[in-house]
């Protein structure tokens, strides 16, 4: 029965990619098209607000610039408020302000898609925060980090010299595509018990006579975009296991599939724009079988039970459900746990501090390879890049100048990829190093040993990859862990996308090759076993010692 949920849920997200990635197509494509009726007649008195009358194309470097400028000014709003919320309105429970450091990991942390919570969001926050910061950024980032990835596709893909207009593409992302899905989530969420509304905490009497007080507040408008923009902040701190967030195994899926399916729609998008869609779904497969063999992993290391507990000759018929709960199952617990990694949102609808030390690997691997469906477009740039490496190997050892969709693949193109591939383990494993080494890092770690290492080494992957789930157990809210936190996802959020859009920059400027014989396929699927490998042996090279000394070893001494 498990396994019969999961496959409908995969079947589901199947028959999406097609529309979703077309519709993306459609209103990206930045020619008349059949969404302009319906959208136009409200963005044009933004673009004239904004004063983006011609909309005219621009270069990666001005693309970048304009995208890292907009961020910087929502950051610099979002944490005044943050840390003036105690005085402003839409605050009826009386939240003081954030603490600094927590401020800046905060901001940090939601523009750059993250999400990492280093708060308790219904005790931590005004109304007036969760509505104008966090929901506002939710909205912002993931807009952000689609008119990226487009820009990459249409550098990869066109023959012309611009990559487009990022306002424009950024009003659209807004107008087009996420205000009218999260609205339409939203009213199925509400419509399924989830709340909404700006009433204070509820107090109650409880059965044995005492006073307990209940938090409430517009949740199912965070809820929805939070899973469509790939976000994973909670209004609540249990996040998606608490059951305003997630009450029911349906709201289970539809959250599952709100924060899959753009991801997943992506490859046939970049298909659509190259003109081939053969190779929009070689990129989906590869995908696909990835995240297919990670969740096996996850599911069948639940599905058997804690080592530990099974020592103890503990019932595990209903496999590991410690942390987490009744109503999802390790069917649904799976699933949404290797989604919520593998789409790089961060919401969780159990506890990962308690996963079986197998069940951890997925997890953490898949944000270790942060290639695997994705967010709203670092998936999918960072699995063209990684195609764009593959083809540049298999060119070596043919002895053929490599090319990936009729351009060439030279020196400068290779060494920028480098730096992309190199970053990423850099900012996950040297602060790991650095949180065990030193006293305030040891300070925040719960757990003595294997899983500690575990811990830590999550927390920084979380970061690096703009995930933001936790193994939890870390006592983070301090300033160490605020700051370094928030220097990884920094890293980890600009230097990749600047680092991609130069590659695109780089191969938009060349002159286009005719295919020939000689010519390397990339729609086959000969091409897609060799990007499968490269993705793991990479992953492996950079990763599997460091997998060793948590998760691996802490699953041999407890079997």
């Amino acid at each position: 029965m498990g396994i019969l949920q999961i496959a409908i849920v995969i079947l589901v997200l199947v028959l999406l990619v097609k529309p979703l990635g077309t519709y993306l197509y459609q209103v990206f494509r930045n020619e008349g098209n059949g969404t302009d009726k319906w959208f136009a007649w409200a963005e044009r008195p933004i673009f004239a607000l904004i004063g983006l009358k011609e909309r005219k194309g621009m270069t990666w470097k001005g693309y970048a610039i304009s995208f890292v400028t907009t961020n910087i000014v929502l950051v610099a709003a979002g944490y005044l408020i943050l840390r003036l919320q105690k005085v402003l309105p839409l605050n009826p429970n009386g939240i003081g302000p954030m603490e600094p450091t927590l401020s800046f990991n905060t901001m940090i942390s939601f523009m750059t898609n993250t999400n990492l919570q280093h708060y308790s969001g219904e005790s931590g926050l005004s109304y007036l925060a969760q509505m104008a910061v966090i929901t506002m950024m939710m909205f912002t980032s993931a807009a952000t980090g689609l008119c990226v990835a487009i820009a990459f596709i249409r550098a990869v893909t066109s023959k012309g010299t611009t990559i487009g207009n990022f306002f424009e593409d950024f009003v659209k992302a807004h107008t087009r595509v996420f205000i009218p899905a999260a609205f339409l989530v939203a009213m199925v969420l509400v419509a399924l018990q989830v709340p909404q509304t700006l009433k204070p905490t509820l107090s109650v009497t409880t059965l044995e006579g005492s006073e307990q007080q209940i938090a409430v507040g517009p949740v199912a408008a965070l809820e929805s975009i939070k899973h469509l923009g790939t976000n994973g902040g909670g209004f609540m701190g249990a996040n998606s296991a608490h059951p305003f967030e997630n009450p029911s195994p349906l709201t289970n899926v539809i959250e599952i599939l709100s924060m899959w399916s753009l991801g997943a729609a992506l490859p046939y998008t970049f298909g659509l724009f190259a003109k081939s869609r053969k190779q929009g779904w070689i990129i989906f497969s590869v995908m696909m079988t990835l995240f297919i063999g990670f969740l096996s992993l996850n599911y069948a290391a639940e599905s058997n039970g804690n080592p530990a507990f099974n020592q103890l000759g503990i019932d595990a018929s209903q496999g590991s459900m410690e942390g987490k709960e009744v109503r999802f199952g390790i069917a649904q617990s799976s699933l949404f746990t290797t989604v919520t990694t593998a789409a790089t949102t961060g919401s969780v609808n159990n506890m990962h501090d308690t996963l079986t030390p197998l069940g951890g690997i997925t997890p953490l691997s898949l944000m270790m390879l942060n290639s695997v469906f994705g967010g709203k477009g670092v998936g999918l740039m960072n699995m063209l890049m990684y195609a764009i490496l593959a083809v540049f190997l298999a060119g070596l050892m043919v002895g053929r100048t490599p090319e990936f969709l009729g351009r060439k693949i030279e020196a400068r193109e290779m060494k920028l990829i480098a730096i992309v591939i190199l970053v990423h383990p850099l900012i996950i494993l040297a602060p790991t190093a650095l949180a065990l080494m030193t006293d305030a890092g040891q300070a925040g770690i719960a757990h003595s040993g294997f899983h500690g290492i575990s811990q830590v080494l999550y927390e920084y992957t979380s970061s690096a990859a703009n995930n933001g789930s936790g193994f939890e157990g870390l006592a983070d809210n301090t300033p160490f862990w605020n700051i370094s936190t928030g220097l990884v996802m920094l890293i980890g959020r600009y230097i990749s996308m600047i680092a991609l859009l130069a590659v695109g920059g780089s191969l938009m400027r060349k002159q286009w090759v005719p295919e020939t014989l000689g010519t390397f396929r990339t729609d086959n699927k000969l091409f897609a076993g060799i990007l499968i490998a490269v993705v793991l042996i990479i992953g492996a090279l950079t990763f599997l010692p460091v997998l060793v000394l948590g998760s691996i070893a802490e699953h041999l001494t407890i079997r």
